[in-house]
């Protein structure tokens, strides 16, 4: 393909991307195709001569695109948000054009500069104290990491490796998280060799000191080694915040590594009426948030900050290396051009319009549920709306599975406090009253079906 071909074929995948997003609120959902249609589809030895490229955009368009779930439909409303924006794209495409790799200052000195200098932007947006910044007078840093699951893992990593420093090699290490944390946590420390304990929550979802400090204390009368906490400010399924400012001297006190998982909610600290929430924040020696939720910036880019960078450089920095690269692939993509250009584009007012405009809408559809008799809100957390049907739990559990089969709007079922809930998420940028609204008429029609049993 020479370049000719080659800007005929972007600006027909632009076009025709555009076309997607600007009619995406008239696709279900959730695909209706089953197991093995793609394999129906496509040959089964590659193609032994080259193809057009008109050929491509229209199997995309004929073949892929009707097996897609659509995650940035208005009328996507399970998980949280996955970002995606007309800046974030284009700085996808141009990352991926100039094909430059981060690896280390000498050949990659803007790749570096840029990423230190949008990390600050972040972390001065999100107002996160001072001694994270790559630019404070301390150790303090950070960099961009592919995901919130990495972030955990490199915690942890960092704490084992400073805690056998301290203590001994053959020390028997016990992380501690709450029963609400994504279990990505787990996962990480399985891969880090390290204990994970699961610790009970409050009303509210929330991990609170006295729980930990409980534990610590059982764990070192059994000859165990506290070395972290993974503490969550939104959770995965309920959107909790965990009690820092209780959590925190206790981690002081006690020597142990404290890491805050913030994937989604952090993107919320932008605006100022909602810092209260990681109260207790300065005393956390890693942070992340995943800008590639809340925050426009297309998957994968997700921010992770240190309070010393020193106890990172022991883990991850080669003799060879600049500074820089606490992480565990030797090398990354140049991701911070599209935070920057998201950064650009939107502006601080502009980012804060966008979590303030979803957060009314979750109130919106929490004031639509509460108006409805038939139904009780178990709890509402930023754009997080968690209902059920009064009753029994297989009311509920008939609604989800009445309005999954339909595929007209999707959410996704929890547990919480025991009891079966429906979490509804405002997800998409693409949302407004009318599809918040459309979702509510789609609950109702489905749930009068069940109510007679």
């Amino acid at each position: 393909m020479n370049s000719e071909e080659f800007r005929s074929f972007a600006k027909a995948a632009v076009d025709y991307i555009a076309d997607y997003l600007e009619n995406i609120r008239n696709k279900e959902v959730l695909s209706s195709v089953e197991p093995g249609y793609l394999h129906q589809h496509l040959p089964q030895e590659p193609p032994q001569e080259g193809e057009p490229w008109q050929s491509l955009l229209q199997d995309v368009d004929r073949i892929i695109v009707p097996g897609l779930t659509h995650w940035h439909s208005p009328h996507f409303h399970a998980y949280y948000p996955t970002a995606n924006s007309h800046p974030g794209i284009v700085g996808e495409l141009l990352l991926s054009g100039l094909a430059t790799i981060s690896t280390d200052w000498h050949p990659d000195n803007v790749c570096v500069a840029l990423e230190q200098k949008v990390l600050d932007w972040l972390a001065k947006l999100l107002h996160l104290p001072s001694h994270f910044l790559n630019t404070s007078p301390g150790p303090g840093g950070g960099l961009i990491q592919n995901a919130a699951s990495d972030s955990t893992l490199i915690a942890l990593l960092i704490s084992k490796t400073k805690k056998t420093s301290e203590t001994a090699p053959d020390a028997k290490l016990v992380a501690y998280t709450s029963e609400q944390s994504n279990s990505s946590v787990e996962k990480a420390g399985l891969l880090a060799s390290t204990t994970i304990r699961l610790l009970p929550t409050d009303e509210h979802g929330a991990l609170r000191g006295t729980t930990l400090l409980r534990a610590i204390r059982e764990d070192i009368a059994s000859g165990l080694t506290p070395c972290s906490v993974v503490a969550t400010l939104g959770t995965t399924g309920t959107c909790a915040f965990d009690d820092l400012e209780e959590i925190g001297p206790i981690c002081k006190d006690f020597g142990v590594w404290l890491h805050v998982d913030a994937a989604y909610a952090g993107a919320a600290f932008c605006c100022p009426e909602y810092l209260p929430l990681m109260k207790g924040v300065e005393f956390a020696d890693s942070f992340c948030f995943n800008p590639h939720k809340w925050m426009l910036v297309n998957s994968d880019c997700s921010a992770m900050w240190f309070k010393d960078v020193t106890h990172a450089e022991k883990v991850f920095d080669r003799e060879s290396s600049g500074t820089h690269f606490w992480q565990i692939p030797d090398v990354r993509r140049f991701r911070a051009l599209k935070l920057w250009f998201v950064l650009r584009v939107y502006g601080v007012e502009g980012i804060r319009k966008h979590i303030r405009k979803q957060v009314d809408l979750a109130k919106y559809f929490e004031g639509l549920v509460r108006r409805d008799c038939r139904f009780e809100v178990c709890r509402v957390s930023l754009g997080l709306v968690c209902f059920r049907v009064k009753g029994d739990d297989r009311r509920t559990q008939d609604l989800i599975d009445r309005v999954t089969q339909r595929k007209k709007i999707f959410v996704m079922p929890y547990y919480f406090r025991e009891k079966l809930v429906i979490r509804f998420v405002i997800c998409s940028r693409f949302t407004e009253e009318t599809d918040v609204l459309v979702a509510w008429e789609e609950i109702k029609s489905q749930v009068e079906h069940n109510l007679d049993g």
